[in-house]
């Protein structure tokens, strides 16, 4: 098993940013494509961001330009820096560890516990 836990989160002005982090209790960086996805009130969970074994990141087009995703290997911490920010970013924001080679497939579709983003006009 492997624990995700995020952090981060909080409160503020549209055209402000955040940095949030996600800290896995293995290294697995380097078999597993790691993704933020978010959820709004009364609306699915979507895909924001992920980043491959091998470094490929992909973006959600409501986030492309203002969003960043990146790894600290070093550190076992995924991170999603989140600039100019506005009031449709407010979700409850969960880290995943997406897809995992062979060999390490039990620890795809693992989960944190989700860190709240509130963007106020």
């Amino acid at each position: 098993q492997v624990q995700l836990v995020e952090s981060g989160g909080g409160s503020v002005q549209a055209g402000g940013s955040l940095k949030l982090s996600c800290v896995a209790s293995k290294y697995i960086f380097s078999v597993c494509t790691m993704g933020w996805y978010r959820q709004a009130p009364g609306k699915e969970r979507e895909s924001v961001s992920s980043i491959s074994s091998i470094g490929i990141t992909r973006y959600a087009d409501s986030v492309k330009g203002r969003f960043t995703i990146s790894q600290d290997h070093a550190k076992n911490t995924l991170y999603l820096q989140m600039n100019s920010l506005k009031t449709e970013d407010t979700a409850v924001y969960y880290c995943a560890a997406i897809l995992c080679l062979s060999g390490y497939s039990g620890y795809s579709n693992t989960w944190g516990q989700g860190t709240q983003v509130a963007v106020s006009s």
